[in-house]
């Protein structure tokens, strides 16, 4: 049976393949990257970071908005701050959460632009 989503011959293009080598992340980097997503991979901190990326929220709020209990929304808060994707600031007695920076709301923003894309088509 024929295969037509592989290459007929082994040959390979020395002068791309360095190009790209020396353009791609190391793989400290690669980790750090599927460390991110992996993280990410879970509806409901989704669903935290989309509403993150309107505005700063509280953990009351942010239960409310995602429909769990607050326990389990701190719980993916912890995660979520552990690897720097969102930032609490305590204000008297309460905590507000926000993303740790523009970046966050960017791949966010680019995932779902594809998403819908996708759904689109």
């Amino acid at each position: 049976m024929k295969n037509d989503t592989i290459c007929e011959v082994n040959l390979v293009d020395r002068e791309n393949v360095e190009l790209v080598q020396s353009r791609m992340t190391d793989q400290k980097q690669a980790m750090q990257v599927a460390e991110f997503f992996k993280t990410l991979s879970d509806p409901a901190r989704m669903r935290i970071i989309e509403a993150l990326s309107i505005r700063r929220l509280c953990v009351c709020d942010l239960a409310h908005i995602v429909g769990l209990s607050q326990s389990a929304t701190s719980h993916h808060l912890r995660s979520l701050r552990d690897r720097r994707v969102v930032k609490f600031e305590k204000i008297g007695k309460m905590v507000y959460y926000s993303l740790d920076d523009e970046h966050v709301a960017g791949a966010f923003k680019a995932v779902l632009d594809h998403v819908v894309h996708r759904e689109e088509d």
